[in-house]
């Protein structure tokens, strides 16, 4: 029984690290708004400082994320990011287990993004 759920356990994981797609921020040169959605996850203070034009914001320390996430069309594309890359490959994954099937993580963040400018 202990080596059916190592089996299990090792073939899921494979499965979610398969679909983890990640893009340095710095070569993302914008995105079509009717395949794609740029997510930002920082904070809304952080948001109103500064951000990638089109971005939606969508806190993902806020106890209402996964609520405000499922209005996003699972058909599109999403581009996520915040100011460094933490939060967005966390909410990323959190993407993936709602049901997102192609979601991109913008490595570096929002501040690898200023610095290239």
């Amino acid at each position: 029984m202990k080596n059916i759920l190592f089996f299990v356990l090792i073939l899921s994981s494979h499965f979610v690290l398969a679909q983890i797609v990640s893009q340095p921020i710095v070569e993302f040169e914008g995105f079509d708004e009717t395949k794609a959605i740029l997510l930002d996850v920082r904070t809304p203070e952080e948001y109103a400082a500064g951000c990638i034009n089109g971005a939606l914001n969508m806190n993902w320390l806020s106890s209402e994320f996964n609520q405000k996430v499922a209005s996003l069309d699972k058909t599109k594309k999403i581009y996520v990011y915040c100011k460094k890359g933490g939060r967005s490959l966390k909410s990323q994954a959190r993407l993936l287990e709602l049901g997102f099937k192609n979601v991109v993580d913008l490595e570096g963040g929002y501040d690898a993004y200023l610095a290239k400018k």
